[in-house]
């Protein structure tokens, strides 16, 4: 199977998953890793009152 498009890369996907769960298992670990990462990253960063605190980093960088 040659794989062209981007939609075939999610049928092909699709398929696996239909095959083999253990994909999306590995998938949600490592989306949960990285959603726990950046959550700790961005509490140490901003601490307690973070809609402050990011908002005020982000007019010293010029963003907002």
């Amino acid at each position: 199977m040659k794989l062209r498009t981007d939609l075939d890369y999610v049928d092909f996907y699709a398929e696996q998953l239909k095959k083999d769960n253990k994909i999306f298992k590995q998938q949600r670990k490592l989306i949960e890793s990285q959603l726990k990462s950046s959550s700790s990253l961005f509490k140490n960063m901003f601490g307690r009152n973070f809609v402050l605190n990011a908002r005020k980093y982000l007019r010293k960088r010029g963003l907002i």
